[in-house]
Parts: C-alpha cells; structure tokens; sequence
C-alpha cells in the first residue's frame, strides 16, 4: 500500500493592490493579519508534532524522558535560529509592507527595525 503524495510546498505570495480594510483602524487589521498567520503556523506545527511523537512511540524509538532532555547540537542551534528569522519575517510581513509605504511617500522610518526588536 502506497502512502499519497504530499502537496509540493509554494512559497507565499504577497498580494498585489490595495488590502482590504475590516475595522476603522488600520492597525487592527494588521495585528488580525498577524495573529491568523500565527494561528496557522501553530496549528500545522502541533499536527506534524503529534504526527511525529506518535510515530516514533508506535515504533518505540524514543521515550517521552528521552524528548523532553534533548539538547541541540550547535549546528541544530543555527538552524533553528535560521528558521526562527524566517518565521518571523513571516509573521512581520504586514508591518513591513506599511513601513515600506510610509518610506515611499516620503515619511521617515523609524530607526529600529522591527525584526531586530523581535528577532532577539
């Protein structure tokens, strides 16, 4: 019995032309942006995380104790800070986008980037 093919993953487009606009602030959309992104990611996350713990006590290849005293190695360590700068230029997508916006027409920017704030 063959497994199914997986979706080929695509990488996130960003849409073109003015958003639309939910609530009187702005803002608020934003954050509501930011939070559904959040949401999804998360979601996925603990499914392949479920997947994956209840394979491996299926197939008894690792104990709980074993999971939860895991270290990463320093090479697991970049990686992982790798994926976490990925993740939250994900997630700061819509700030980025008004930031670009308000340097466009002319207004400075701010001297602190949000991901810098974030990232740390």
């Amino acid at each position: 019995m063959s497994k199914p093919a997986l979706p080929k993953s695509r990488l996130a487009r960003v849409a073109k032309g003015k958003r639309p606009q939910y609530f009187s602030d702005p803002a608020t959309d934003k954050l509501l942006s930011m939070t559904l992104t959040l949401m999804e990611e998360l979601s996925v996350t603990r499914e392949r995380l479920d997947s994956l713990e209840r394979l491996l006590a299926s197939k008894q290849v690792l104990a709980q104790a074993e999971l939860e005293g895991w270290t990463p190695s320093a090479e697991a360590a970049l990686e992982r800070a790798a994926a976490r700068t990925a993740y939250v230029e994900r997630m700061m997508r819509a700030m980025h986008a008004e930031l670009e916006e308000i340097t466009r027409r002319g207004t400075p920017a701010s001297d602190i980037d949000p991901l810098d704030a974030v990232g740390s």
